[in-house]
């Protein structure tokens, strides 16, 4: 887990008082320039007006009245006319992302404090202190008497929600329903049909380990594993997804099974069988668990394809787990994909395909509702070309 860095401050005045707070933003916010103290008499219109304005607003009521007029926020942000979206699918996505990027800027003015040790000073408001723990880790304020910490109302419930998350788990179907428990910042395994995948591909005849690249929560580890594979290597370079593996393997008892390491993409050695889901569109995340559904410059999935023949024993399969989501929206073509395939020295043995089962896919007010009702999720079965055919 993620200790506190040397903090940013912020500073205002309150009550004819200089006041100053360390600052925490997981997706990487700078400080606010300009704060207002705001409470159960701040209008939500006037809350409204100085954070599109660009003035951070600090809650000192009742904590339930925060999220009411976090919620009176979104209202506005959401009623405002919309252009109607351009028929290019990529030029579409993009502006979708630029406005999400807005109402998250938005929404991320309403600041609440936390005292030392994530104590939340505010009337009828929950004991976070755990959560806060579970998501940033201790809170290493120095020595001395430490200044409190000023976060926005929204990556505080994010918090909250991500520690109900991990403390109930999710019911992964492939593993009869057992458990997996995500960590905050690691990506949950909410969609199922890509777990269904790999429970229900061939798996090599070759005997002999497997290599679960970026495995995060490691779910993909624990099918394999429960599948009968008789050791699982399990890569992540993130600290939280390592921990979060590591703790779930043990819960579902595999972990004599799945060796956990810290890797960018493989191991050292060859397997006959290396699994990776990496993220699935090819953009910019702005937040840490969007680094599980954003690819920048398909680093992660390039970075997999140029190096599995060196890695797979003659004989083995790569299974790349892929929504073919960032062709509907023009993003990237089959041929591109193919292409990098062939560059990569692979050759395309199977692909298995499933259609997703989320909610948005069925949504018709999504404004990428077009791309996501024709998405396709397929597991490609890769081994390495013939060189000499």
């Amino acid at each position: 887990m993620n200790t506190l860095q040397a903090p940013q401050l912020v500073a205002w005045t309150e009550a004819g008082e200089e006041r100053a707070a360390r600052w925490r933003s997981e997706s990487g916010t700078p400080p606010p320039r300009r704060v207002a103290v705001a409470d159960d008499r701040t209008k939500a219109d006037d809350a409204y007006k100085l954070a599109c304005e660009g003035t951070a607003l600090l809650w000192r009521g009742d904590f339930h009245n925060a999220r009411q007029l976090l919620t009176a926020l979104a209202r506005r942000i959401d009623r405002r006319p919309r252009k109607r979206p351009p028929a290019d699918p990529a030029q579409a996505f993009h502006l979708h992302r630029a406005a999400q990027s807005q109402r998250a800027r938005i929404l991320g003015m309403l600041l609440v404090p936390l005292d030392p040790g994530y104590e939340l000073p505010l009337h009828r408001a929950p004991d976070v202190r755990e959560a806060c723990v579970q998501a940033y880790g201790p809170d290493d304020a120095g020595d001395g008497r430490p200044l409190p910490l000023l976060v926005s109302l929204r990556e505080l419930l994010g918090v909250i929600g991500a520690y109900e998350w991990r403390r109930n788990g999710v019911a992964i179907p492939a593993l009869g329903g057992d458990r997996v428990h995500p960590y905050y910042g690691v990506f949950s395994p909410v969609r199922g049909e890509y777990v269904d995948l790999v429970a229900r591909a061939p798996l090599p005849a070759a005997p002999g380990p497997a290599f679960d690249i970026g495995t995060g929560t490691g779910v993909l580890a624990t099918v394999l594993a429960r599948r009968g594979v008789p050791r699982v290597v399990a890569t992540d370079q993130d600290p939280r997804a390592l921990a979060c593996a590591r703790e779930n393997t043990e819960r579902l008892g595999v972990a004599d099974r799945v060796e956990v390491v810290a890797a960018d993409l493989f191991p050292a050695g060859r397997a006959p069988l290396i699994v990776c889901n990496p993220p699935w569109v090819p953009a910019k995340p702005t937040s840490p668990v969007e680094y599980a559904v954003y690819d920048p410059g398909s680093r992660m999935l390039r970075g997999f394809l140029n190096g599995l023949a060196g890695h797979l024993t003659p004989g083995g399969e790569g299974w790349l787990i892929l929504s073919d989501l960032a062709e509907h929206l023009g993003l990237r073509t089959r041929d591109e994909l193919t292409g990098a395939f062939a560059a990569a020295g692979l050759t395309v043995l199977d692909r298995l395909d499933i259609q997703p089962r989320h909610p948005r896919a069925r949504d018709a007010g999504d404004p990428l509702h077009a791309a996501r009702a024709a998405e396709v999720t397929s597991l490609w079965r890769l081994g390495a070309a013939d060189p000499g055919a």
